[in-house]
C-alpha cells in the first residue's frame, strides 16, 4: 500500500489510525496486513463513506484539521467511491526485514536464491534480468528508479514491479529515491561473483 509522507509519519508516531482513499474498487481487504513505508500495516476495517459527511473524529484520526482538508487531498476520479481504512501498525519484527539483514549466507542459501532468481528469469517476458538489475542497483545506490529503468530500455512501472520481486527475496531495500542492496543482497552478490554458489 502506498503512503504519502504525512500519513507515514503519523502512522509511525501513532497519531494516525485512519486513511481515506478514492478508488474505483477497494485495493485492500479488512483483516489483512500490508507492507508499507511505515512498516507492516494491519487494515482492521474498510468501508465506503460520503466525503461530504465526514465526522470530526474521523478527520482527526486521519491527521487532518478539517473535513475540507481531507476532501482536498483525495486523488482519483471524483465519481469513484471514497473508502475509509481503519489501520494500525503491526507490532513485532518484519520477517522480510530480518531476512534482508542477513550478512552471511551458506552455499545452500545462495544456491536456493539462484534457483528462485532463475525462475524469475524464465518467467519473464523480456528475458533474463535479475543479475543485471542486482548489479545495477549495487553500482548505483540511490539512483532514481526512472533512470535505472531507462538504462535497461524499460518502462518505469514494470521495472519497479521486478525490483519488488527482488525485495520480496530480501535482496534490496527501497530508499526515498531509488534502491540499494540489502546485506543479504550484498552477501549473495559476493558469493555469486566468486563462482562458489552461482551454479546451484
Amino acid at each position: 500500500m502506498l503512503l504519502e509522507r504525512r500519513s507515514r509519519d503519523g502512522i509511525l508516531d501513532g497519531s494516525i489510525t485512519m486513511l481515506f482513499r478514492r478508488w474505483r474498487r477497494p485495493q485492500v481487504v479488512a483483516g489483512r496486513t500490508y507492507r508499507t513505508t511505515a512498516g507492516l500495516l494491519i487494515v482492521h476495517a474498510v468501508d465506503v463513506v460520503d466525503p461530504g459527511a465526514l465526522g470530526e473524529d474521523d478527520v482527526r484520526a486521519a491527521g487532518y484539521a478539517s473535513a475540507d482538508e481531507v476532501r482536498a487531498d483525495l486523488r482519483g476520479d471524483p465519481g469513484d467511491p471514497v473508502y475509509r481504512l481503519r489501520v494500525r501498525r503491526a507490532t513485532g519484527p518484519d520477517q522480510r526485514e530480518l531476512l534482508a539483514g542477513q550478512r552471511e549466507l551458506t552455499a545452500e542459501d545462495a544456491a536456493e536464491l539462484r534457483r528462485r532468481l532463475d525462475r524469475l528469469d524464465r518467467a519473464s517476458s523480456h528475458g533474463s534480468w535479475t543479475a543485471a538489475v542486482l548489479d545495477a542497483i549495487a553500482a548505483n545506490p540511490g539512483r532514481r528508479a526512472g533512470d535505472l529503468a531507462d538504462s535497461f530500455g524499460r518502462e518505469l512501472q514494470p521495472f519497479k514491479v521486478d525490483v519488488r520481486k527482488l525485495k520480496a527475496l530480501g535482496l534490496t531495500h527501497s530508499l526515498e529515491i531509488g534502491y540499494r542492496l540489502s546485506p543479504r543482497g550484498e552477501a549473495y552478490l559476493r558469493l555469486s561473483r566468486s563462482g562458489r554458489p552461482a551454479g546451484g
